[in-house]
């Protein structure tokens, strides 16, 4: 089964579970589990819930214990560090008009990640317009995030550790000296164990889009090309049904059925509060859309390539999209 026959598929259901979870409420989005308090500001955490502990020297904000192996070893998948392009035309020879990605912008310059090839490598060392980016990708949890690659105003590689917490990827900063190195939560965006544990990645606006879309907003858009000097089959999709069934693993806690557990939803955060948005019923819009969550404003708008922003009181606030699953393991324990 390809990415696009999978993709379609879970289209129609998060169609039907988040137009009920959206209209048949009385707020826009879900309400209760969605919305998780933080603690108290005197927790010492370094991310909401996150207490900092040394175990045998080790720095962490997670237990050690929740954190499985993913199968292959470090680098096992393999990050691409030296990425190439082509143009849009080039790209027709490959990508289909529904293959989805990330889209992203940087200082005016537009550039299209084909999930088919983020599949195989989960993270991307890319600088654009001078800007050190991290595009990354975990397919466990269809987290697409991209973040500026900079630690303490210096320039980070980032590779796959081959391990993962919640499902999610664990990626790692690479350095001379292991000692300098961290496993950082992708979809936090933050270092969660080794000595920048608690240090967080700026998170990079970006778009998960279908290729046609995102073409036909930015003509002259460039595209992750196949050429990324690993031999993989671009053409298949390694986890399968994956996207559509019910299965939740590698220590996810996931028992909130209000939604399919793969159902794709839009999170953000407003000080320490947070809410999520389903996909079905966002993609929907035409025009934009007010709510009103923690006393504040937000603003939801369609862009042209048929992603989604948010504005919190006039501010533009990152979203992470997410399947359901994901989004509220990981929240249930931040928020503890």
């Amino acid at each position: 089964m390809n990415h696009t026959t999978v993709i379609i598929g879970l289209l129609f259901i998060i169609g039907i579970a988040g137009l009920y979870a959206v209209f048949g409420k009385s707020e826009f989005a879900l309400p209760h589990a969605s919305n998780l308090s933080a603690p108290t500001e005197d927790s010492g955490a370094s991310s909401p819930g996150h207490e900092v502990s040394t175990t045998d020297g080790v720095k962490h904000s997670i237990p050690l214990e929740e954190i499985l192996s993913g199968g292959p070893g470090k680098d096992g998948i393999p990050s691409i560090d030296n990425p190439k392009f082509v143009s849009a035309r080039e790209a027709e020879t490959f990508l289909d008009p529904g293959d989805p990605g990330i889209g992203v912008v940087v200082s005016g310059e537009s550039r299209f990640y084909p999930y088919k090839i983020l599949v195989w490598h989960e993270i991307v060392n890319d600088t654009v317009q001078g800007v050190p980016v991290l595009v990354t990708y975990c397919p466990l949890c269809s987290t697409g995030i991209v973040f500026r690659r900079e630690v303490n105003g210096t320039a980070q590689e980032f590779g796959v550790s081959g391990q993962l917490w919640q499902s999610n990827l664990l990626m790692y900063n690479r350095a001379k000296d292991e000692n300098n190195e961290s496993l950082w939560s992708q979809v936090l965006g933050e270092a969660v164990v080794g000595v920048h544990t608690g240090a967080k990645l700026p998170i990079i606006p970006s778009d998960a889009v279908r290729w046609s879309d995102w073409k036909d907003a930015h003509a002259d858009t460039t595209v992750l090309s196949k050429d990324t000097g690993a031999l993989r089959d671009y053409g298949r999709d390694p986890y399968g049904d994956y996207y559509t069934n019910s299965s939740v693993s590698f220590g996810a806690r996931f028992d909130d059925d209000r939604l399919h557990p793969k159902a794709l939803i839009h999170g953000i955060e407003v000080e320490g509060l947070y809410k999520a948005y389903p996909d079905a019923a966002v993609s929907a819009l035409d025009g934009k859309l007010e709510d009103s969550f923690a006393g504040k404003t937000v603003i939801i708008t369609k862009t042209d390539s048929g992603g989604v922003r948010f504005e919190v009181d006039g501010s533009s606030t990152p979203s992470i999209p997410a399947f359901w699953f994901s989004w509220i393991a990981v929240l249930a324990i931040v928020q503890a």
